[in-house]
This record gives structure tokens, C-alpha cells and sequence, in this order.
């Protein structure tokens, strides 16, 4: 039963409250130093907080300084603030505080308890959105309740445990190198050397030299031996992004490294061992490339032993608002600010928006909508979202039934969440009956644990 606190120095109020939100664990709080007490000690998700607090009753003096300090001890607590019936000055007061809604006096106990219901809805959003980055992103690399993002932490959690070449395709700005990253952390070999190069972003006539180090004297400038990058990863692993744009001919000194795992230094004759997993990357189609004869065909089958498509921003549903609010939470530690959320508008626009910088564009835009804004909750001015009308930057579906489909998957997969894969509580969410929604998640074949 999740836990309500109720800061309320009336014993009638007091009384009701407790009665008409009997669906919760209430704690009482009389005034200011109970209230913080009971803060820390059930760390509750949400609060209700009459702002006529003693020993200041007549003002709201007191009540707004308790939700001050509430929100500087909890940020993400929703609080909801109870008001005399004409007090909207402090009331809005009180949501400039950081407060999550509020509502005037008298109290109607069906209005109070749909209001506190969606504030819980809303902290268990929240609550899921941490869990997932920490089960997620800590561990896989990924933030994501997508299918298409389940399926790609299901896949590098198989392929970590074994020594498979491993390509990841994406478009730039997926985070391939973040699923690079977590193949070897969960990997035997987490605790040697993860070593990354970009081999676009190195001349071609020094990447060989980066790649496979050079001996003393090996060309101008060569004053010392240096090791190259291979050599730094052994017993690691070597992660080569934007494999695709490696010079056609050094292709052939990688082919024969992966193959044999030796190398020679630039100038040098002495073949040194080297043992490293390979993980390869890169946003060119390279199939077509080995058509054209600009990719090797032996080191495509080489590197692309098993293969991970990594799904494009605008492909990923929902996982577009959870990213946004991890995005917001770093962004709130960086700049010292406690912006809470973001609009219905701001929601809606990052949904319709086609991202074509993926995470990488949407980090961005957070980061800098944190900074912007004037007020609590990101709005859709402040994250200046560009809109695009071109019809071939837009896929318009045009399936009904498809679009329904996958909006009751999603919906499904959401109150899921929320509810902590409890199938009535799913279904009072959705609102359907415990039937139809088993019905519905085998329909959609989703893996569910039911409780």
C-alpha cells in the first residue's frame, strides 16, 4: 500500500482525509516539524499540505515555508496544496514553490481522491523511469521499455558472455557506442581495458599508425616506439566505430589482425599477439558499400558475426518522454536547478518530433530547455523544436488497425509499469476487465509475470 503523508493541524480534516483516502497508508502531520519528520521517515511519493499551518493559521506563512523545505529535501515529492476557498494568490505562490497542483477548500472527497490518485500515477512514472535507468542503463547500457529496445538488451546480454564479432548499426547519435560499452561491462572481460577509436575521425594516413603503433624511426617524427590502440586493448576490448569509413586499404591489415590476432607495429617485422573481443560500428549501409567495392566483403563477414540494429529516436515510443526525464534529472544536477517536468504541450511536441539526431539531439535539447525556462515544468518555447513538414521526414501511418495495435501495446506495457506487472491493478489503469487483459497480452505475445 503506497504511503500518503497528510499535513493537517485540523482533527475534523484530519479525520476526513484519512477516511476518503483509505486506499493509502495516510500518515498525519500536524505542523511544520512533524511534517519533516514524517518526510523522513516514509519518504513519501506524495504529500497533502494545508497551508494554514500553526502557529501562523490565518496566513499561508508557514505552509508555504513547510513546502520550501519539502522541496528542497525531496524535489520529486508531489506535493498537493489545500487552500481557503479565495486564496489563489498563494496557491499559485505555492506551484511556483514546486508544488504539484493544489486545490481549494471546501474538500469533495471523489475530487481529492482522483487528484491524488494521478499524482501517484505520476510519482510511480517517475519512480519506473529511475528503475529503468538503473536496471537499464547501469547495467545494458540502454533506457527503454520499448520492444525494440527490450529486444536489444536481451541481445547483448546473450552476446556479452561469449567472444562473437559483434556490428552495431545505427544511425548517428543511437548510442552504439553505449551498447559498445555494455557488452563489456558485462562481459569476463569488464575489468580489462575497453578501448575505443573513431576511424573517421583520424586522417587516414595517421590512422594506421594510431591503430597499430609504430617503431622508433619508423617515419618522420617516429622519435620512440609507441603502442598502437589494439595493442592498448589486450585482454579487453577493442570497440572500432564508424568502421565504414576506414580506408579501403587498410582494410586488409584489419582483415588479417582479426584472423590471425597478431599485428605489426608500422615499420616493425615482429608479429605480437593480441587478444580482444571485437565490437564494430557504424551508420553506412555497408552492404551497398561492398557492391561498390568501397568495403571489403571477407572483413564485413569478419566483423558482423552477429549483428544489432539499433532503433532510431523516433522509433521508440514512450522511451522518448522516459529519456527526456533522465535527460532533465542530469540536467537538474548540473545546472542546480529543480525544474520538475514538462508540459502536456512540451510531451506532445518531443513525440511528433522526427529527431534526426536521435539521443543525441534530445540530450541537447533538455539540457538547454533546463537552462531556459522560466518557470517549473519545461514548456514546448522552451525546447524550440523545429517543426518539419516535409512528407518524406514525416511517415504518416495509414493502417488504422496497425496504429490501434500498437497504441494498446503500448498503453498495455505502460500500466504494466506503473503497476509493477500486478494484472488487476493493470487493468483498473486501462480501465478493462483482468480477462480482457490477459486476453490482450497474449494477443501482443508480451512477457509478463503475473502477480
Amino acid at each position: 500500500m503506497e504511503t500518503l503523508l497528510v499535513i493537517e493541524d485540523d482533527p475534523g480534516i484530519q479525520k476526513q482525509l484519512k477516511w476518503c483516502l483509505s486506499d493509502y497508508e495516510v500518515v498525519l502531520a500536524s505542523n511544520r516539524k512533524e511534517a519533516i519528520t514524517a518526510l523522513r521517515r516514509y519518504e513519501p511519493k506524495v504529500i497533502t499540505l494545508d497551508l494554514g499551518l500553526p502557529p501562523d493559521e490565518a496566513n499561508a506563512t508557514e505552509g508555504l515555508q513547510t513546502l520550501q523545505e519539502i522541496m528542497e529535501l525531496s524535489p520529486y515529492c508531489k506535493v498537493i496544496v489545500i487552500t481557503g476557498n479565495d486564496d489563489k494568490e498563494n496557491a499559485l505562490k505555492a506551484i511556483e514553490l514546486g508544488a504539484h497542483d493544489f486545490y481549494q477548500k471546501p474538500i469533495d472527497d471523489d475530487i481529492l481522491s482522483v487528484i491524488v490518485e494521478r499524482a501517484f500515477i505520476i510519482a510511480n512514472l517517475e519512480s519506473e523511469n529511475i528503475r529503468l535507468r538503473q536496471a537499464s542503463l547501469d547495467d545494458n547500457g540502454f533506457i527503454g521499455n520499448s520492444p525494440q529496445v527490450q529486444h536489444v538488451c536481451r541481445m547483448v546480454e546473450r552476446i556479452a558472455s561469449s567472444e562473437i564479432s559483434t556490428l552495431i548499426l545505427g544511425e548517428s547519435g543511437t548510442g552504439k557506442e553505449v551498447l559498445a560499452r555494455a557488452i563489456h561491462n558485462k562481459s569476463p572481460r569488464k575489468d580489462q581495458p575497453f578501448v575505443a577509436i573513431n576511424c573517421a575521425s583520424i586522417p587516414e594516413q595517421l590512422l594506421e599508425s594510431e591503430l597499430f603503433g609504430f617503431e622508433k624511426g619508423a617515419f618522420t617524427g617516429a622519435h620512440k616506439t609507441t603502442v598502437g590502440k589494439i595493442e592498448h586493448a589486450n585482454g579487453g576490448t577493442l570497440f572500432l566505430d564508424e568502421i565504414g569509413d576506414m580506408p579501403y586499404p587498410l582494410q586488409a591489415k584489419i582483415l588479417r589482425f582479426l584472423q590471425e590476432k597478431v599485428i605489426e607495429r608500422v615499420g616493425g617485422r615482429q608479429e605480437i599477439p593480441v587478444d580482444v573481443k571485437i565490437v564494430c560500428a557504424t551508420h553506412q549501409n555497408l552492404e551497398a558499400m561492398m557492391l561498390e567495392k568501397t568495403f571489403r566483403e571477407d572483413l564485413y563477414y569478419r566483423i558482423s558475426e552477429i549483428t544489432i540494429a539499433n532503433p532510431p529516436l523516433r522509433e521508440r515510443g514512450q522511451d522518448i518522454v522516459l529519456l527526456a526525464k533522465y535527460f532533465l534529472h542530469i540536467a537538474n544536477q548540473q545546472t542546480q536547478r529543480k525544474i520538475s517536468g514538462f508540459s502536456e504541450e512540451a510531451i506532445s511536441a518531443m513525440l511528433q518530433h522526427h529527431w534526426p539526431g536521435n539521443i543525441r539531439e534530445l540530450q541537447n535539447k533538455i539540457k538547454s530547455a533546463a537552462i531556459m525556462a522560466d518557470g517549473k515544468t519545461i514548456t514546448e518555447f522552451d525546447l524550440a523544436l523545429t517543426k518539419t513538414s516535409d512528407s518524406q521526414e514525416q511517415k504518416v501511418a495509414i493502417n488504422l488497425r496497425h496504429v490501434r495495435e500498437e497504441a494498446e501495446k503500448q498503453a498495455i506495457t505502460q500500466a504494466l509499469s506503473i503497476s509493477n506487472n500486478n494484472i488487476s491493478q493493470s487493468a483498473n489503469l486501462l480501465g478493462v476487465t483482468r480477462p480482457t487483459l490477459y486476453s490482450l497480452i497474449e494477443k501482443y505475445a508480451l512477457a509478463v509475470e503475473a502477480k
